[in-house]
């Protein structure tokens, strides 16, 4: 049972920058795909950057794309998001999940940190 605690989240002015963090407590994080999602209110959750076990691959979703950058740290079992040039629409509760190595769905989920920009 991986388990994942995400922090960094805060309220930012539109233009501004924050930095998310999510901790795992599992020895073999190495082996995950990790991944962003974020869910506003009243809208469906969706994807927002995932990076491969080595962090050779990423993927980012058009709305975020040059704006945000996902990374990782295996040696700190930690995944990133470096969020830049935010806007009022980033807002939302952001939540890391882990996918085990040919599972087809992210299998555990952190709670989520709150992203607030304001205009």
């Amino acid at each position: 049972q991986v388990q994942l605690v995400e922090s960094g989240g805060g309220l930012v002015q539109a233009g501004g920058s924050l930095s998310l963090s999510c901790a795992a407590s599992e020895r073999t994080f190495s082996l995950y795909t990790m991944g962003w999602f974020r869910q506003a209110p009243g809208k469906e959750r969706e994807s927002v950057a995932a990076i491969s076990p080595t962090g050779v691959n990423t993927y980012y979703a058009d709305s975020v794309k040059g704006r945000f950058t996902i990374s990782r740290d295996n040696a700190k079992n930690t995944v990133y998001l470096q969020m830049n040039s935010l806007k009022p629409e980033d807002t939302a509760v952001y939540l890391c999940a882990a996918r085990w190595p040919n599972s087809g769905t992210f299998d555990y989920w952190g709670q989520g940190t709150q992203v607030t920009v304001s205009s």
